[in-house]
């Protein structure tokens, strides 16, 4: 529904003068005490960091990038409980893990720049030669980022404009970045910080430096075990002998720095923030995949994300939802340079000039195994902290040009191309191709034909994509159809090679060109194999295929994003009642007391309600305990505000009227509603000063049905409480002519099950908690531990129970004292 229905702001009660509101308003000191005294608030004032002036009450995404890590292994790790609180997220926050294609080449640059700027397969590969400035690119270099960066952004803004980035390859349009291949190190947040400012702060996060520092050392003692088992594999020792310091830099003091940036973000407002953890890639890269040390990694990162989470949870500035994915998995894989002895630039040389160059010097210098060894990117991307770190271990940093030569090879990952800048006929292409395959023993050779076609070699022989993609690509491939389209358009990127290499073997070892044991770029069924852990309101319903693209992640945030003014709610999609069969209907409805949407954390939030609300998309909402116009809760109309972020009509009716001050029940409804009655239920005299309690009756029309709502909020002292409940069955309400099947009564009854009052009103309806077959009841009451049933939905005999949940998730449990118990129901 595109409009809400007004109350009628006329009725009165007739207890205006005479009844007073209690003096609840302290709910709201502590919170300002806990803002006042907030070490991150502190953090943000020492640094002298600005914050967002219009985030109040607005939605916020905070998206978390585990780098590198597949479905499958996702999987493993929560069989291993090395991810306690991600596994949590599913069992009790009612998160989704969607499997995700990230599209190919499947690495961090191709899926960000889909992700940030919407521009699909940005480049072809990691390292490559890019025609427009005749400069080979890898895509860790700073000018190399940046160039390919100002490209995106011209294809319009970045989804991260207005938010921060961390270590990611791009900046994503964020207003501040850190840590990233486009601008290294956080030094732009230090550099007008002062020393008694550097010392408070310090002082404020005490414990989470003495943390870090801690986690650094026990690292450390890690990673030299790891440098011995390393030398007793025979590895190189240089190489092993860095990787102790990398592993600590990456790993664990990388990490924290994000988490703490992240978190002060938070505080801030930023509307959105996208932090990448490199440490699982780093260590799959290096010993693969599903090695201990890789996953080792995961216990960090999933406490890392857990601080996040929490943080957001709590924030006061933004209703931030935390989104968990992975760009990318990565292979098993065979180092080519160390199971043949050369590097891949040696044997494309050697084919070239056997071929083509037979006599005279060869045109490009190859690089030996030991300088590919050194190209490996997880020695590079520990420059992300700085430019100390590129000045300590004296990192290249020249940007390679082609200039003079024939063949140029770029190949960094299972996934390369080989550059010819010399006539070659049609003939001696395929017999250049032929020889990678046979000579070189690269696995996999593809060359761009007209009409959209590739030809590829491989052991098996020559064919045509994609017509003979059987021939290359494993049929059972989960994304056979998008993974072969993806081949065949990367081979025509324009920055693609003459030939595209691959290390991919559809039957058998898997190669990646530099010294690592675990890789990604190629169409393997691992290195596609991402994952999207999401809140189960994020992806709208109705989805054309059973996994999500790169272009979904990015379309959900930027609807999650969206400006609240235009009209929209930023709840995304509706749950919508639908017909099981002839004249049976499917209905969804919410029974919730908002406690004057004020939370447990003391927070006054309609729009924290909203969100609780449309995260479920009920058809039919009952809510208690409502203000309009009440000073205690900023003289705010929470029926309006809840049903305008709903898109839903309403109608309230207030049980005490004070002055402007209203306190009462709403009913809220996607379809056609009527007002039957409202009024308030009969007290009993008594020296107790006892609050005023009421009903509202609505006739819903769905269809062909006309289904009658009673929303009721009961005395919680138990002899008013039963008198309340002998009314309800009798004839202003249940008893009524007009009060006809299907009939539902249902709110906060202030009575557990097999009392008076529940009895008295279960002998004329039916619970529906009793009436599921195989349910154990939920309480609703107390919000964050919760241990009564006080909360409830009785049926008329016609209607079905379908389903009934008591979602107790942390976004719940704070935004009330109550629970919301959600029922789906059948009727006709």
């Amino acid at each position: 529904m595109g409009y809400v229905q007004k109350p009628d702001r006329g009725r009165r009660s007739g207890l205006a003068g005479k009844v007073s509101f209690r003096k609840n308003g302290g709910k709201m000191i502590p919170r300002r005490y806990r803002q006042r005294f907030n070490a991150w608030e502190w953090s943000v004032k020492l640094l002298g960091l600005s914050r967002d002036p219009e985030s109040q009450d607005r939605p916020g995404l905070v998206m978390v990038q585990i780098d590198g890590f597949s479905k499958s292994e996702l999987e493993k790790a929560f069989e291993r409980n090395e991810m306690p609180f991600l596994k949590s997220l599913i069992r009790k926050e009612k998160y989704h893990p969607h499997p995700f294609y990230p599209g190919l080449p499947s690495t961090t640059p191709a899926v960000q720049g889909e992700l940030f700027y919407g521009v699909k397969q940005a480049v072809p590969s990691f390292f490559f030669f890019d025609r427009e400035s005749q400069k080979v690119f890898r895509m860790f270099d700073g000018e190399s980022v940046r160039a390919i960066e100002r490209r995106l952004a011209g294809h319009g803004k970045g989804l991260l404009e207005g938010g921060s980035s961390y270590s990611n390859i791009y900046n994503g349009g964020a207003r501040e970045a850190h840590f990233c291949a486009g601008s290294l190190g956080w030094d732009q947040i230090w550099k007008d910080v002062n020393p008694f400012n550097f010392i408070l702060l310090l002082l404020t996060h005490f414990a989470a430096f003495a943390r870090m520092t801690f986690l650094c050392l026990w690292e450390t003692v890690l990673a030299l075990m790891d440098f011995v088992y390393g030398l007793l594999k025979k590895e190189d020792a240089v190489v092993e002998f860095k990787f102790v310091f990398l592993r600590v830099l990456l790993c664990i003091l990388l990490r924290e720095l994000i988490v703490l940036g992240a978190i002060m973000d938070i505080a801030r407002g930023l509307p959105v923030i996208h932090l990448n953890f490199l440490g699982y890639d780093e260590q799959a890269h290096r010993r693969g995949p599903g090695s201990k040390t890789a996953h080792w990694a995961l216990k960090g990162i999933d406490k890392a994300i857990s601080r996040i989470y929490f943080a957001a949870l709590h924030s006061t500035r933004r209703h931030y939802d935390v989104w968990i994915y992975s760009d990318h998995g990565q292979e098993a894989t065979v180092p080519y340079v160390g199971h043949y002895g050369k590097s891949v630039d040696q044997a494309v040389e050697e084919v070239f000039r056997d071929l083509f160059v037979k006599d005279g010097p060869s045109s490009m210098a190859a690089a030996s195994p030991k300088k590919t060894r050194q190209d490996s990117v997880q020695l590079q991307r520990a420059r992300y902290l700085g430019k100390w770190v590129e000045e300590m271990w004296s990192m290249d940093q020249e940007q390679r040009s082609a200039a003079g030569r024939e063949v140029v090879t770029a190949a960094m990952g299972p996934l390369g191309g080989v550059y010819v800048f010399r006539p070659l006929s049609a003939g001696e292409k395929v017999a250049f191709a032929r020889e990678l395959v046979t000579s070189a023993k690269i696995p996999l050779v593809l060359m761009p034909e007209g009409d959209h076609k590739v030809r590829a070699w491989n052991e098996k022989g020559e064919f045509v994509l994609p017509e003979q993609s059987r021939e290359v690509i494993d049929p059972g491939h989960p994304f056979f159809d998008d993974v072969v389209a993806d081949l065949v358009a990367l081979c025509h990127h324009p920055n693609a090679g003459t030939f595209t290499i691959s290390g991919w073997n559809i039957n058998g070892k898997n190669f990646s060109f530099p010294f690592e044991n675990g890789a990604h770029a190629g169409p393997g069924k691992a290195e596609t194999d991402a994952f999207a852990l999401l809140p189960f309101h994020a992806i709208a319903p109705g989805r054309p295929r059973p996994y999500l693209k790169t272009t979904d992640l990015r379309a959900a945030a930027l609807n999650l994003l969206q400006d609240p003014k235009n009209g929209k709610s930023f709840f995304g999609h509706s749950h919508s009642s639908k017909k099981t069969k002839e004249g049976v209907t499917a209905v969804r409805i919410m029974t919730y007391n908002v406690h004057s949407c004020v939370g447990i954390d003391g927070r006054h939030s309609p729009k924290r309600i909203a969100r609780v609300i449309g995260r479920y998309q009920p058809d039919i909402v009952a809510l208690q305990e409502l203000d309009i116009g009440r000073k205690r809760t900023g003289e705010a109309d929470q029926p309006h505000l809840i049903a305008k972020e709903l898109e839903m009509l309403y109608h309230f009716h207030p049980a005490i009227e004070v002055a402007e001050e209203r306190y009462g029940n709403a009913v809220l409804s996607r379809y056609p509603v009527e007002l039957v009655r409202a009024m308030k239920l009969p007290k009993l005299e008594s020296r107790l000063k006892l609050e005023p309690r009421g009903a509202v009756w609505v006739s819903v029309k769905i269809g062909d049905i006309h289904l009658q709502i009673i929303n009721a909020h009961l005395s919680f002292y138990g002899p008013e409480c039963r008198h309340q409940a002998k009314a309800l069955i009798g004839p202003e309400w249940l008893a009524h002519p007009r009060c006809t099947e299907p009939v539902i009564l249902c709110g906060d009854f202030n009575s557990l099950p097999n009392t008076n009052p529940w009895r008295t009103i279960n002998g004329k309806l039916r619970d529906v908690q009793r009436s599921l077959d195989e349910h154990r009841p939920l309480a609703t009451w107390f919000g964050r531990y919760p241990i009564g049933r006080i909360d409830h939905v009785f049926v008329s005999p016609g209607i079905k129970v379908l389903v009934i949940d008591v979602p107790k998730t942390q976004l719940n449990k704070l935004a009330s004292d109550h629970l919301p118990l959600i029922v789906d129901l059948e009727v006709s």
